[in-house]
């Protein structure tokens, strides 16, 4: 799976098209397509993504289907913008994912009201929410809340591994999968993996562990492997299910509930200034293999002063 390039502030791809006013039906195909480019408008002059290559292959494809209707199109890599600045160019691509998020959540919750979710149903939710987390390139506040909500919705229909104690020797020289730009959840659990579990682990990312049929899922929306149960987090659940009673492994594990649940159960803090701090190497375009590797080093840290 190609790697999602993360957008430099300040370096723009600027889509501006003519289509002939006769050519109704057509212009709304484009806006349709633009819309699902989460490209942005800009002042009327034309519409505005982050320069990434897979943003510059969807302008590709866009400027060929409307030159494919006799429009005129031309793709600019703009270096800078000084008005709006850069700041307010990126918080109105949040605005506009806010909107879509806000849209899912709104579904979500309608569809929790209802009662028990068909599969199809289900899988549309979270096809949605991949969507939006596709063109959300300046990381929308929203969007972990869309993917807990998602993951409350699902948890009642989820089959996980066997409830009881699992064998660390059974777990050896494993891959283990989880979805891409980790936060404090899936850095720790990857650590307590790598630490206690599978020296030899690997740790790969992507959506869809349906890709990876070979691999471990943890963290990870699709119902199995080793994610979220009841009241607790993945790392916690890793936990209970190969039986580590380690205490400052535990007392890590209450700094990462409160962090990731955003909830002052054991009261402690360290959890969450390390995901404010992954966050914060998130924004600065680093791999997910370096978020997970410098994370890591972090929850080493805090395992040896614990």
């Amino acid at each position: 799976m190609a790697k999602k390039q993360t957008p430099k502030e300040g370096s723009w791809l600027l889509l501006i098209f003519y289509l002939s006013g006769k050519k109704a039906s057509e212009r709304v195909g484009v806006w349709r397509k633009l819309q699902a480019t989460g490209a942005l408008s800009l002042r009327n002059s034309g519409y505005l993504l982050p320069n990434t290559p897979e943003n510059q292959e969807r302008f590709a494809w866009l400027a060929t289907s409307i030159r494919a209707v006799a429009g005129e199109v031309s793709v600019l890599q703009v270096g800078a913008i000084d008005d709006p600045s850069p700041e307010e160019l990126m918080q109105s691509f949040r605005n506009e994912r806010n909107k879509d998020y806000e849209a899912l959540l709104g579904d979500i919750e309608e569809s929790r009201s209802k009662g028990q979710l068909s599969t199809a149903q289900l899988a549309r939710l979270k096809r949605r929410l991949e969507e939006i987390r596709e063109i959300d390139f300046f990381q929308s506040s929203l969007q972990g809340d869309a993917e807990k909500a998602i993951d409350l919705l699902e948890r009642p229909q989820t089959t996980r591994l066997s409830s009881g104690k699992l064998s660390a020797t059974d777990f050896q020289s494993k891959t283990w999968m989880t979805r891409p730009r980790p936060g404090i959840d899936r850095v720790s659990s990857a650590w307590l993996i790598k630490r206690f579990i599978d020296p030899k682990a690997r740790f790969i990312f992507g959506p869809d562990p349906a890709a990876h049929p070979k691999s471990i899922p943890f963290d990870m929306f699709q119902g199995h492997g080793f994610a979220h149960e009841g009241e607790l987090c993945t790392f916690e659940v890793l936990c209970v299910r190969f039986g580590i009673r380690d205490k400052a492994v535990l007392r890590i594990g209450q700094a990462i509930h409160d962090a990731d649940f955003e909830e002052p159960k054991f009261g402690r803090q360290e959890g969450i200034a390390i995901n404010q701090v992954l966050k914060g190497w998130a924004k600065q375009g680093l791999s997910d293999e370096e978020l997970l590797r410098r994370g890591a080093d972090l929850i080493e840290a805090m395992y040896h002063v614990t």
